[in-house]
């Protein structure tokens, strides 16, 4: 049995087969809490996700809700992914670690013990070189050959603690959680067009969107940004990012539309093929702990308002209620 409580749990380890940057990390972070809260970073290039919570709500089975993070992983950033999927976390990583890249290695509880049972005894968290060494020179080079060793023989090799964590963890027991790291000071919206694009037209109403996406979450959650960063990804899966900072900290979606749509200018796309944008959001802080310049234009008091019933209107009758007037069909 894996976890420490009745409801079986279904932890999903995904392992990214790519150098990453501190800032695509991020993002990666970002993409696959849109399936479950409970994401867990495991630097520098792996997460670990409790699917448990998650499935009912997608309708979707453990394995097919993993291959949903996989194909979001895939499409937008061009990843291989070599995942596991077990009843704890320790199993799942050990799962990952047998799967080739964009494969997925099931390790169902009640089939976990013969799945360990041939493994080699290196294959679990914190045998190192010394002690597959120690333990080689009696025998003792698969998994299976631990179980079946007495606990007193065990203890007398080992020493008892030693001994008795290796027995835990070669009968796949981890009582361990995912925890989720602090909230990260920034939000992010990425959308993936439907086909490669070169219509400047096309790009400037995805990334105006997504600058009033970023706007009503911010102002959802009563905070303010201090600056921005556009990514772009093309056909070719390269990309090109560019960050600049607001005038002041905000969370008014014109202003955050009219840096979004400097920072397009800035990338010069007029023949490059476009497939994603994805907009961050740094710098976040209290809404109400920041400052705002001083306007002395009637019309800014009254965009203000206008946004704020905006907001209202939404909360009441659903995100697609009010649009910017660009974004209309």
């Amino acid at each position: 049995m894996s976890g420490t409580g009745t409801r079986q749990r279904h932890i999903a380890h995904l392992h990214l087969h790519a150098r990453l940057t501190e800032d695509q990390y991020a993002h990666i972070i970002e993409l696959v809490s849109g399936i479950t809260p409970h994401v867990q970073a495991v630097p520098p290039n792996a997460v670990q996700l409790d699917l448990t919570s998650a499935l009912r709500y997608f309708g979707l089975s453990p394995y097919d809700t993993v291959q949903m993070a996989l194909m979001r992983l895939k499409g937008l950033y061009g990843i291989d992914t070599s995942a596991g999927l077990a009843g704890n976390r320790m199993l799942a990583a050990m799962a990952a670690d047998a799967s080739a890249p964009g494969e997925t290695t099931w390790v169902p509880a009640a089939g976990a013990a013969d799945w360990l049972y041939p493994r080699p005894v290196t294959a679990l968290p914190g045998v190192g070189r010394v002690a597959a060494e120690k333990l080689g020179r009696y025998g003792l080079h698969t998994i299976g050959q631990i179980v079946d060793l007495p606990p007193g023989t065990l203890q007398r090799l080992l020493g008892a603690g030693p001994a008795r964590l290796l027995a835990e963890r070669a009968r796949g027991r981890d009582p361990r959680p995912v925890v989720p790291s602090e909230p990260v000071a920034h939000l992010a919206a990425d959308l993936v067009l439907e086909r490669d694009s070169l219509d400047p037209a096309q790009h400037h109403r995805a990334v105006l969107g997504l600058a009033d996406r970023i706007g009503q979450r911010l102002r959802g959650e009563s905070q303010v940004a201090e600056r921005l960063t556009l990514t772009a990804r093309y056909a070719d899966r390269s990309s090109t990012t560019r960050t600049r900072p607001l005038p002041e900290p905000t969370g008014h979606s014109p202003a955050l539309a009219a840096t979004a749509l400097a920072l397009l200018a800035s990338l010069g796309l007029q023949r490059a093929r476009v497939r994603a944008f994805a907009i961050r959001a740094d710098g976040l802080r209290p809404a109400d702990g920041a400052y705002r310049q001083l306007s002395l234009d009637p019309g800014d008091a009254r965009a203000y308002a206008a946004e704020a019933a905006a907001d209202r209107a939404r909360r009441r009758f659903g995100a697609g209620a009010v649009r910017p007037a660009a974004l209309a069909n």
